[in-house]
């Protein structure tokens, strides 16, 4: 499918990869949070490879900028895991700017099509 020739998609997908051992080593109460950022990236992804596979520039711009909101979530799951000291710095450092960089590519997709 086309979607996988999106360099966001590429970017979120191996945050995807690194997730489990990643949420592996959160302690057991925060198991909320854990299920809330698996939700929020896979709802990234899917709305992406949605929105790519939209004929109409209205619809693949909604799916986008769904796509936009997760990730917005699953940097505010980061925030509050470094926050609980429940990952360390250099993983926030690195999640976040993957996190930031595909947003920004979709968010360029989405004004691509002629919407906001």
């Amino acid at each position: 499918m086309n979607h996988h020739r999106l360099k966001a998609y590429c970017v979120l997908l191996e945050i995807a990869k690194r997730v489990p051992s990643l949420l592996a080593s959160i302690p057991r109460g925060e198991g909320y949070l854990i299920d809330q950022f698996k939700r929020a990236l896979s709802s990234s992804m899917l709305n992406l490879a949605e929105g790519n596979g939209r004929v109409y520039p209205k619809e693949r711009s909604r799916f986008f900028n769904i796509s936009t909101a997760s990730i917005a979530e699953c940097l505010s799951c980061l925030d509050i895991l470094k926050s609980y000291n429940c990952i360390s710095g250099s993983v926030y450092l690195d999640l976040s700017s993957r996190f930031k960089m595909s947003y920004a590519m979709i968010r360029k997709l989405s004004i691509s099509t002629g919407q906001p």
